[in-house]
C-alpha cells in the first residue's frame, strides 16, 4: 500500500482495528460521525481476516462527509491492522481505538484538557483515576503484564494496552520500526516512545456501562508469549531508540 500524504488541515485520523465486528461496527461509527461532525477528521475501519459480515458493512459505512469514513483491508492480526491503518492515515494527530469504544470519548476529552500536547497520550486503565473494573482474573493478569514490562523493559507506562493518540508525523516515521504483528504493537509503540524521550502522558478513562466485567481468556500459554514477547523487544532497543528523522521531530 502506497503511504498517504499527510495533510496539517485534517485534524484527526481515527484508526479502528475490525476483526469479526459486525455486531458492534456500525453503532461505533455512528458515534464517531456524531461527535466529529463537521471536524476536518477521518474515521479508518481496517478489516482484517473476519469470518462475519464486517468487511461489507465498513464498506456500507464509508462517507466522503467529514468525519470521512474509510474502509480498509489489511491481513489478520491486531497489529497489521493498526499498521495498515497508521500508514493510511493523513491526520496531525492518530487515535488507535478499539471496535466498541470501550472509554468512549474520555480519551479524547481528558486529551483535549491538558495544556500542551505530548507526543503520545494513552487513555490508560492504569491511571489512579480511572473507573475499570474488568473482574480479578483479568485485573491479576494485566498486573501480571505490566510487572514483566517493567522487570524486562524498565518501562515506567502504566498501560501499553489502553487507546493511543499520538503526533501524526512522529507515528509514521516510526512505524517502520514497530514489527509485532498482534496485541503487542502498542507496547511496542510506547516502548520506543520511552526509549526515544518523547513525552508520554496517561489519562484517565472510565469503562463505559455496557462494557461490564468479563471473564480472562489468558492461558498459560499466552503469559509465555508476553514473555518471549517481551524479550524480543528489549532485543531491539537499539533500533527503536535511534532519533528519528528531523520532519518527524518538527
Amino acid at each position: 500500500m502506497t503511504e498517504a500524504r499527510p495533510r496539517p488541515d485534517l485534524e484527526l485520523s481515527v484508526v479502528i482495528p475490525a476483526h469479526n465486528s459486525a455486531a458492534v461496527l456500525r453503532r461505533t461509527v455512528e458515534q464517531l460521525s456524531a461527535r466529529l461532525a463537521g471536524l476536518p477528521a477521518e474515521v479508518l475501519v481496517v478489516e482484517n481476516g473476519s469470518s462475519d459480515g464486517t468487511a461489507a458493512l465498513a464498506r456500507e459505512l464509508e462517507s466522503d462527509a467529514l468525519p470521512q469514513v474509510r474502509a480498509l483491508t489489511s491481513p489478520q492480526g491486531m497489529g497489521e491492522a493498526l499498521r495498515a491503518g497508521i500508514r493510511a492515515s493523513v491526520g496531525r494527530r492518530v487515535l488507535l481505538t478499539a471496535d466498541d469504544l470501550p472509554f468512549g470519548f474520555d480519551d479524547l476529552d481528558r486529551a483535549a484538557e491538558l495544556d500542551r500536547e505530548p507526543t503520545v497520550v494513552i487513555g490508560s486503565k492504569a491511571h489512579p483515576g480511572s473507573t475499570v473494573d474488568r473482574g480479578s482474573v483479568r485485573s491479576l493478569s494485566t498486573w501480571g503484564f505490566r510487572t514483566l514490562r517493567r522487570v524486562l523493559l524498565a518501562s515506567r507506562v502504566g498501560d501499553s494496552q489502553g487507546t493511543i493518540l499520538a503526533d501524526g508525523d512522529w507515528l509514521r516515521a516510526l512505524l517502520p520500526r514497530i514489527e509485532a504483528p498482534g496485541f503487542l504493537f502498542s507496547t511496542e509503540l510506547t516502548y520506543a516512545a520511552e526509549l526515544q524521550g518523547a513525552e508520554v502522558v496517561e489519562v484517565p478513562v472510565r469503562l463505559s456501562p455496557d462494557h461490564g466485567p468479563k471473564a480472562s481468556t489468558v492461558r498459560v500459554r499466552d503469559v509465555w508469549l508476553m514473555g518471549a514477547g517481551l524479550l524480543r523487544l528489549r532485543r531491539r532497543r537499539r533500533i527503536l531508540s535511534a532519533p528519528l528523522g528531523a520532519a518527524a521531530r518538527s
